[in-house]
């Protein structure tokens, strides 16, 4: 089953299921909001006739937490000559950060001065309330799947030990452009995740990589903040970034990334530069 949200051509955002290789629309605001929904798996009571959509969103607008996970492919781990974490190493993001699968990225400055940085993952979008739950509860909590790209400030993300400030800038993580059930696909059978700058590949990797995969993630998340439906984790980003090279090579405008992972779908952004005006 897939799921995803669009903007409507009256000005809102609408859920929307695929049933038969047809969209069908939902009277919920977003995927979060028809996630809430006890019934949100049937069709019969929910759907509506369909609205034109002008353009996709992200699949969650505005989820009441963004919970990500650093460091947690072995092959980035590596790359970057950290040891591998004994706990996952956590920031948030707010959900003025999110975009669709298809917009823009702004430069916040001159792009030599801001190090903008790709990285392709997994994102994990919950489906019922998790609170101190253990691994099997966590893993039926899951709704599904979706494809992210933390875009990362370099410049404002090393000012300190914390990473906040490099990860935070609006619409700089576009989320989708589907959401794929969890009784659809698993992470664990080892789903392959690419992500191409101008067409050439610069991360390449597997979900089977992580050290600690989506339902270990959710259990300890959840062991000090209840996660709702609709709330998303990022599940860390794997071996390849830019800030890696030899020398470091980081996006500039007219730059197009690509994000895909296997079986979820692929996000297209190409990078700007800033108004001089």
């Amino acid at each position: 089953m897939r799921l995803r949200t669009v903007f409507t051509d009256y000005g809102d955002s609408r859920a929307q299921m695929r049933i038969d290789g047809e969209w069908y629309t939902s009277a919920a605001f977003d995927v979060a909001t028809l996630l809430m929904r006890p019934d949100w798996r049937t069709t019969s009571g929910v759907w509506v006739a369909g609205r034109i959509p002008q353009r996709v969103a992200p699949v969650v607008v505005a989820p009441a937490k963004i919970v990500c996970c650093g460091h947690n492919y072995r092959a980035h781990i590596e790359e970057m000559g950290h040891p591998t974490p004994q706990f996952p190493a956590l920031f948030a993001k707010f959900a003025d950060t999110l975009t669709a699968w298809d917009s823009d990225i702004a430069l916040p400055g001159p792009a030599e001065s801001v190090m903008l940085d790709w990285e392709a993952e997994l994102a994990v979008v919950v489906g019922a309330e998790l609170r101190g739950a253990d691994r099997d509860t966590a893993r039926a909590g899951i709704a599904g799947y979706t494809v992210a790209n933390d875009f990362s400030v370099r410049t404002w993300q090393r000012r300190t030990p914390q990473w906040l400030q490099g990860k935070a800038f609006d619409a700089t993580t576009p989320l989708g452009p589907e959401l794929v059930t969890s009784e659809e696909i698993d992470p664990a059978d080892g789903l392959r995740i690419t992500c191409r700058v101008n067409g050439v590949e610069e991360q390449v990797g597997s979900t089977d990589d992580l050290v600690f995969d989506a339902p270990e993630l959710l259990s300890y998340i959840s062991a000090f903040t209840t996660l709702r439906p609709g709330d998303v984790v990022l599940t860390g980003t794997p071996g390849g970034v830019g800030s890696a090279h030899k020398p470091p090579r980081y996006l500039r405008g007219g730059d197009v990334v690509e994000t895909e992972i296997e079986g979820i779908g692929v996000l297209r952004n190409r990078i700007t530069v800033p108004s001089t005006h």
